[in-house]
């Protein structure tokens, strides 16, 4: 392909991708193919000659387009939010013209300095402390590839600091503490490091809250064991509940023990940070005063296509010192006299994506008003689609809240009430069976995408919000399309058990 025909794919490829995105409404959200579908249609082996560029491109529309899950469809509210902004394609088109692997300052100037730059725009956006600026010269910020790699590389760190403090203790007595409600980010960095994993209960009368005393109480049992705990990965929204972990409680456990590294994860719900009316509930002092990482992705709330998830930490040394290889041939003399970031040294990898691109065109184009404007439109603090949705269960007769409603999060379940006082309620194993039945027909629609959790032992179905397309009407459309299904979910389980002989529902 010459320079005109890769102009001429290239018209093409951005006309189609704003027909994908003016059709988006229409298409269903949930790809419909069965496994393997695509083996049907595409060679297993790749071909001897070269293809007309045409028809690879029309393939595209033919065969990978209909495998999609549609993300950004305004009726996706399952996992999380995914940004998917036309600011951040454009910067990743131009990103990816570049090319460089930008592992050091002299690899790419450009691909440094603006990270560092941008980084610095976020940390203040969020209202982070000064010490976690770039600028500071102590600690900073660095764009990873997702909260699972910023969690990984925070033990890593806190690993390395552990053992340089007491080089006398084994690996095999330190432990990773993490809570029911952690992402699986901390249990899959115990298995990649291979050492312990501790993971602590939260509760349900706390909204699954790690609270200080349940801190407390793990540390002094690991203490009569030998164990040392060395790093712990405190939540702020988890991806399950939503729920916040009660940051100014295990602070004032963890000055007693400064040897315990705390991270904190709030992938999804720390670009909220953003807005002041939302600081205090997710304890933003608290972590300014004692934090030593913090993570969130731009890529899910945040505006900010994928991948570009924002970690800092208060003392960059910790990292770099856990993480830096310097061969000769990586050598520099900028980097020798420390006059530059090498940002090799601040992840796994050596080589890196130029993603600090798409934060720097997504954060000029929309401002930081105008980015906290479209987080206050899914935060339950304002006139918000979250609350709206919220307040539609919360007046049901069929639904109910499992935990209160979390920023763009609302975790809810079939929970028919009884026609009197003196019939009791269901059991939780009839009502977590009714609402596997429930999540079952939702799931079978194409029309909309939600998806389920177990909140200790309670089964239930997570309503996220955040695509940059849902509006108030789709909001709407969710709630009379379950309450159709409630409906219909209870008709089935009435007729279900009857025919067993059971009691029903409206016998109880």
């Amino acid at each position: 392909m010459d320079i005109e025909q890769f102009r001429k794919a290239g018209y093409q490829a951005i006309d189609r991708i704003c027909e994908y995105y003016y059709s988006l409404h229409n298409r269903p959200v949930i790809s419909k193919v069965e496994p393997g579908y695509l083996k049907e249609h595409i060679p297993l082996t790749a071909p001897e000659e070269g293809e007309d560029f045409q028809v690879i491109a029309d393939d595209f529309q033919k065969f990978i387009v209909p495998g999609l899950t549609h993300w950004q469809h305004p009726s996706f509210f399952g996992y999380f939010p995914t940004a998917c902004t036309f600011e951040g394609m454009i910067a990743d088109l131009y990103a990816t013209s570049a090319c460089n692997p930008g592992f050091n300052w002299s690899s790419s100037p450009a691909s440094t300095e603006l990270e560092a730059l941008v980084m610095d725009w976020a940390c203040q956006l969020l209202g982070l402390s000064p010490e976690f600026l770039n600028s500071s010269g102590v600690g900073g910020g660095a764009i990873q590839n997702t909260a699972s790699d910023s969690a990984l590389i925070a033990a890593v760190a806190a690993r390395s600091l552990y053992q340089r403090n007491y080089p006398e203790v084994s690996l095999q007595d330190l432990v990773i503490y993490t809570t029911t409600q952690t992402h699986s980010l901390g249990v899959k960095a115990g298995l990649v490091l291979g050492l312990s994993v501790h993971v602590l209960e939260v509760k349900a009368e706390d909204q699954f809250s790690l609270r200080g005393e349940t801190l407390q109480a793990a540390l002094h049992e690991d203490e009569k064991l030998g164990k040392r705990p060395f790093i712990l990965i405190a939540t702020v929204g988890t991806t399950s509940s939503g729920a916040i972990d009660n940051l100014p409680e295990i602070q004032q456990i963890a000055k007693n023990y400064p040897s315990l590294w705390v991270h904190v994860d709030a992938a999804w719900a720390g670009v909220a940070l953003s807005c002041p009316e939302n600081r205090e509930r997710c304890h933003l002092n608290t972590i300014n005063e004692f934090a030593d990482s913090f993570c969130t992705n731009f890529h899910k709330w945040g505006l900010v296509n994928f991948d570009a998830s924002t970690l800092w930490v208060r003392d960059r040394k910790h990292l770099t010192d856990a993480l830096d290889v310097t061969p000769p041939f990586l050598r520099t003399k900028h980097g020798d006299a420390g006059t530059v970031i090498d940002y090799r040294n601040w992840h796994l990898a050596l080589g890196r994506r130029f993603r600090s691109l798409k934060l720097w065109f997504v954060l000029r184009s929309f401002g930081a008003e105008g980015f906290r404007n479209y987080i206050r439109k899914a935060s339950p603090l304002s006139i918000s689609l979250n609350q709206v949705f919220a307040d539609f269960v919360t007046k049901s007769e069929t639904l109910s809240l499992v935990t209160p409603p979390s920023l763009a999060l609302t975790v809810f379940r079939l929970d028919p009430k009884p026609k009197s006082l003196d019939q009791p309620p269901l059991s939780l194993e009839s009502l977590n069976n009714l609402n596997r039945l429930f999540y079952g027909r939702i799931s079978a629609r194409n029309d909309i995408l939600l998806t389920q959790t177990v909140l200790n032992g309670v089964h239930c179905i997570r309503f996220a919000v955040g695509a940059a397309r849902t509006e108030a009407p789709h909001i709407q459309q969710a709630c009379d399309l379950l309450c159709k299904e409630a409906d219909l979910t209870l008709e089935a389980w009435e007729q279900t058990t009857l025919d067993e002989g059971k009691p029903s529902v409206s016998s109880i």
